[in-house]
């Protein structure tokens, strides 16, 4: 479903009393200035309101769901965010923010091994608490190539401290030296899927399962079959969606 799907044009009775902003005058002309106070008290409720919606259902909720979480009129938050793409947009940087916060968390561990441990554990535990964000990344949801656009250049600023890290652990000893950054994205990607099971907590097993099969043992493991994805594969394969028009 695309996000031009989910959303239907609100009609005016949609507002609570005392939730519409005040109408500007007719004939104004509007000029950049900061918005009045009661506005800018919507616009953050809104906001909080999509954060907490988004992380507990994904992106496919619609305004109004959105407008019922913070106490306004449909209406309210449409005067704000046009659409539900200029709405994710606003929250979409400060929540890849915390990814790229995770991962200079990790690069600082004491070695290189933990803070590969790190790194995976708190970022499935993150995607597994913000479905927005997961699907954001992970291209779960149709947005718009701006968006798109977007999202890939975060996590190429992102990507070279994960390199870093994967590299530091292989240096150290402590990770087979056929596992690359693809590679390390890939397994995130499929731990964030087992952490939708309905058993609680079974991505943790098999990232311990994981982990074991990450230590170098030049005896007895086998080399990797295949080989990695190119950068510009993952980016293919996770990109997200852009809308189709007809």
């Amino acid at each position: 479903m695309t996000l031009e799907q989910t959303m239907d044009r609100p009609d005016a009775s949609a507002e609570p009393a005392g939730s519409a902003e005040p109408a500007e005058a007719a004939g104004s002309v509007r000029s950049p200035r900061p918005l009045r106070a009661d506005a800018e008290r919507n616009r953050r409720r809104i906001l909080a309101a999509a954060a907490e919606v988004f992380a507990e259902r994904g992106l496919d909720v619609g305004l109004d769901e959105i407008a019922r979480r913070a106490g306004v009129g449909t209406g309210t938050v449409y005067r704000r965010f046009p659409d539900k793409a200029s709405l994710i947009e606003a929250l979409f940087v400060s929540r890849v923010d915390a990814m790229a916060e995770l991962t200079e968390r990790a690069r600082r561990a004491p070695d290189g091994w933990s803070g590969l441990v790190t790194l995976i554990t708190r970022s499935v535990e993150l995607h597994l608490a913000d479905r927005g964000l997961k699907e954001l990344i992970y291209g779960d949801v149709s947005v718009t190539a701006s968006m798109q656009a977007q999202v890939a250049a975060r996590m190429r600023q992102v990507r070279p401290t994960v390199a870093e890290i994967l590299d530091r652990a292989k240096a150290e000893g402590a990770v087979r030296a056929d596992y690359t950054v693809t590679d390390l994205s890939v397994t995130m990607f499929m731990l964030h899927g087992v952490g939708r099971f309905a058993v609680p907590d079974q991505w943790r097993r098999q990232l311990a399962l994981v982990l074991a099969g990450l230590r170098p043992d030049p005896v007895d493991t086998p080399p990797l079959p295949g080989t990695p994805l190119t950068e510009q594969q993952l980016m293919s394969v996770c990109a997200p969606s852009t809308p189709t028009t007809s």
